[in-house]
């Protein structure tokens, strides 16, 4: 099963993960994990007064601030995982890669936020549910 974790660095994910790891029998024998972080990018009137190659340094460092734990984690449980990152909103970048990666599984973990609080705020977890064609796992 190919299934891909979506991370941000957060207690949320730490949360996620703990649940994996604890519950291991929930996603059968056969896993291909890919962690996958989105970050958010830097406003087009800042990237103008940039070098290309420093925008893209950024990127990569602030994607690896996440993904670095997350590796570290799942080499401590035996995980294979495959590390992603993508520069957008988090909930399209999503929906993107679980679709063109042909993923089995979504998971994520959720701030548990209420149905108004995601109407005023949007919700990263509601928008890849809405725009995606794979299942999705929350784990709060």
């Amino acid at each position: 099963m190919k299934i891909l974790l979506a991370v941000d660095g957060s207690t949320y994910t730490r949360h996620m993960l703990g649940y994996l790891a604890a519950h291991d029998e929930l996603l059968g024998a056969d896993r291909q994990y890919t962690a996958f972080t989105v970050v958010p990018p830097i406003p087009p009137h800042a990237t103008s007064f940039l070098e290309r190659e420093v925008i893209d340094t950024y990127y990569r460092e602030q994607a690896q601030q996440v993904l670095a734990p997350v590796q570290s984690f799942a080499r401590q449980n035996g995980w294979e995982m495959d590390a992603r990152h993508a520069v957008g909103h988090a909930g399209d970048a999503i929906a993107s890669l679980a679709t063109e990666g042909r993923f089995d599984l979504i998971v994520m973990g959720t701030h548990g936020h209420s149905a108004l609080a995601n109407a005023v705020m949007g919700s990263v977890a509601t928008r890849v549910i809405a725009q995606g064609k794979v299942p999705v796992l929350l784990i709060r």
